[in-house]
C-alpha cells in the first residue's frame, strides 16, 4: 500500500484548504440540511471534487494514498465548524465503508466502488442497527445465506447512516446461525 508521507507543513496546508472549503461551501448551507434531515446528493460530488472523500485510499484504487492524518483533518474541520451530521456521514463513507471494501472486498468490488466513492458518485452506507437489537451486533437477527455466488439477506435494519444517498450498503448479518454472539456474524 503506497501512502503519501506528510510533514507538518503538508498537513497544515491541507487543513487550511479543508477549513476554507467548509467555511465557503458547507457552513452557509449546513443549517438547511440539518433542518431537512438530509444532505443533498449533489454535495457528495462537491466533496469528491474537492478531494475530501476517502483521502487515505491507495492510488491504485483512485485515492490520494494520503496517510490517515489527512482523513482526521477532514473530520476535525467539519466538526470544528459545527457540521456534525455531515462529518459523521463522511466518516461512515470514507473511513468505514471504503475501508471495509479496501480490506475485504474483491478486486472487482474495489475497482467498481472505490473510485466512485472517492469522486462522490457513489455514497457508502452501513446497515447494522436493527429494531429489536439496536446497535448490539451480537443480538442481530438479519441473516445472509449463500445462493451460488450471491448472498441473500433477510431481516430488518434501521437508522442506516447515509442510507438516503447510498450507492453501496455494507450490511452486518448473521451468516452462521449455529454460533451465538458476534462470531456468527459477517459484514456483507
Amino acid at each position: 500500500m503506497t501512502t503519501i508521507a506528510a510533514d507538518d507543513q503538508d498537513l497544515a496546508i491541507f487543513r487550511d484548504t479543508v477549513r476554507r472549503f467548509v467555511a465557503e461551501q458547507i457552513v452557509p448551507r449546513n443549517n438547511e440540511w440539518e433542518a431537512s434531515g438530509k444532505t443533498p446528493r449533489s454535495v457528495w460530488r462537491e466533496l469528491g471534487d474537492a478531494g475530501l472523500l476517502a483521502v487515505d485510499i491507495p492510488e491504485e484504487w483512485g485515492g490520494a494514498g494520503a496517510d490517515v492524518r489527512f482523513s482526521m483533518v477532514v473530520n476535525e474541520e467539519f466538526s470544528r465548524a459545527g457540521c456534525f451530521s455531515l462529518a459523521c456521514a463522511m466518516v461512515v463513507h470514507s473511513d468505514i465503508c471504503a475501508h471495509y471494501l479496501l480490506n475485504w472486498g474483491t478486486d472487482e468490488q474495489k475497482a467498481k466502488y472505490l473510485p466512485k466513492m472517492i469522486s462522490g458518485e457513489c455514497v457508502g452506507a452501513i446497515a447494522m442497527t436493527e429494531p429489536g437489537a439496536g446497535s448490539d451486533l451480537q443480538g442481530i437477527r438479519a441473516s445472509a445465506v449463500r445462493d451460488g455466488d450471491d448472498w441473500v439477506i433477510n431481516g430488518q435494519k434501521t437508522f442506516i447512516t447515509n442510507g438516503q444517498n447510498a450507492g453501496v450498503v455494507i450490511t452486518v448479518a448473521r451468516t452462521d446461525p449455529s454460533v451465538s454472539g458476534s462470531t456468527g456474524t459477517s459484514v456483507c
